[in-house]
């Protein structure tokens, strides 16, 4: 619950500064860059894997700018979690990672369990994608 503060009581609770302070920000969510550049492959294949089995000239432009947006989408979150000012913070190694897992909201996860729910879901993907092709050749 909150509760009314009088103005005396700030007084001698703040204190006052010339500089602004700044706070340590980590941006990387304790994951190592692998996780990231696996995920944009996995992604990556998964179109891949559609372009070269419908290689339609229509699809060209579509396509690209998905690719585009997988690219430029992560790409905008690796420079967000390297922005600065005065931000040390860098991805965790593969011998941190593997060594202290990850702390998330719903618990402590081991390396293997992390990395197996960051990239669940581009490997369902990928194996959709070759789904779909496998069907579309059965069915041509």
């Amino acid at each position: 619950m909150s509760k009314h503060h009088t103005t005396a009581e700030l007084q001698q609770i703040a204190t006052a500064t010339a500089a602004p302070v700044r706070t340590r920000v980590d941006r990387t969510f304790g994951l190592p860059s692998g996780l990231y550049f696996g995920t944009v492959g996995l992604y990556l294949a998964f179109l891949g894997l559609l372009i070269s089995a419908f290689h339609n000239p229509e699809l060209l432009l579509p396509m690209a700018v998905i690719i585009g947006s997988i690219i430029f989408g992560f790409g905008v979150n690796r420079t967000w979690a390297a922005m600065k000012p005065e931000n040390d913070s860098k991805p965790a190694t593969w011998g941190q990672f593997a060594s202290s897992g990850v702390q998330t909201l719903s618990g402590h996860l081991t390396a293997a369990e992390a990395s197996i729910q960051v990239l669940m879901l581009p490997v369902l993907i990928v194996f959709w994608g070759l789904s779909v092709v496998i069907i579309a050749a059965i069915v041509r």
